[in-house]
């Protein structure tokens, strides 16, 4: 079978990572350009990273007969419009998260992916990995009894001021970097699309929050925390917990479990602690990326949940105070 061929939107750092590294150890894909609004940046990171052609420009990959779908890695607020691009040009798209800038865009990229019968994925690789699978697994068995309460946090240090995450006009913010993967696991986790109750925010500059806190409330009936930040005291924190009537689930490093991870179920006072493989994260989402476009396999992260994930950061932003990205005042 003939691999699948990808092309990069934009010299992005996560690339590697996120595409070039699995891609190299996946038979069924290939990465076989990118292209970068400085040509020469575009020259050295292909040198780099051993990509075999460089296009002249975004539109021009688009616009390539050899290249099968596309990886967006590029600054929040163009996902929508290079997404939307991509699948006009026939290309199948792999989007880094958050989807788009606000819920309205990803429901413009929804109806377009649905129109086109192509295949269109939001990269939360997280959700491939056999540990967060097990989780759900747990949560859905019923082994920790009726659910009570979930929460999520992703915190990281981000001092780099100047990075296109603080930008407002490239739809930055800590609730959509880092905020995005908290509200992904905790509407996963507690299975329901949730409303959101209250949200107070740190900012570093006009509209941009540096940290978000924000409660979830379940139409079931359990409640939820997300916590988010680029800086704050919380350094370093990547944990998803959840408690039912009947234990407790603890996952420490839901997003890096290659790197190190933890995955505890306490219940009746006795604690089971299971581990997983140390595959990263990317080349199981690269696998569910190629199976879908090779075999019509559905993903785990479709433009529906995309839509879902981007109404609560909205909703989160509004219950801040604050504006969702993409919008005037």
């Amino acid at each position: 079978m003939t691999p699948l061929r990808i092309g990069i939107l934009g010299a992005a750092r996560i690339a590697p990572a996120a595409v070039i590294r699995p891609a190299a150890n996946n038979p069924e894909a290939s990465v076989v350009t990118v292209a970068a609004r400085d040509p020469e940046k575009a020259a050295v990171f292909a040198r780099k990273q051993d990509v075999p052609r460089v296009a002249a420009s975004y539109q021009a990959l688009l616009d390539d007969p050899e290249v099968d779908a596309i990886y967006n890695p590029l600054p929040n607020g163009l996902h929508a419009e290079w997404t939307l691009k991509a699948i006009a040009a026939g290309k199948h798209v792999l989007c880094e998260k958050p989807f788009t800038a606000n819920a309205v865009e990803a429901e413009r990229v929804a109806t377009a992916a649905e129109q086109s019968g192509l295949v269109v994925m939001e990269a939360f690789h997280y959700r491939y990995h056999p540990l967060f699978l097990r989780a759900l697994e747990i949560v859905h068995s019923g082994e920790l009894g009726k659910l009570r309460r979930v929460e999520t946090a992703l915190c990281f240090p981000l001092p780099r001021f100047s990075d296109i995450r603080y930008q407002l006009d490239l739809a930055g913010g800590a609730t959509m970097d880092a905020g995005c993967y908290a509200i992904h696991m905790a509407r996963t986790l507690g299975g329901e699309e949730p409303t959101v109750a209250s949200a107070s925010a740190k900012l570093h500059s006009d509209q941009i929050d540096r940290a978000m806190t924000a409660e979830l409330r379940f139409p079931a009936g359990h409640v939820g925390r997300i916590t988010a930040s680029m800086w704050s005291s919380s350094l370093l924190r990547i944990t998803a917990r959840v408690w039912g009537d009947d234990g407790r689930l603890v996952i420490v490093n839901p997003l890096g479990p290659h790197l190190w991870h933890r995955l505890s179920t306490t219940v009746g006072g006795r604690t089971r602690v299971e581990h997983f493989p140390r595959r990263h994260t990317y080349d199981y989402q690269l696998e569910g990326f190629c199976a879908a476009v090779a075999e019509g396999v559905p993903t785990l992260t479709p433009p529906s949940d995309s839509i879902h994930n981007m109404l609560v950061i909205d909703a989160v932003y509004r219950a801040a105070g604050l504006r969702p990205r993409g919008q005037e005042a």
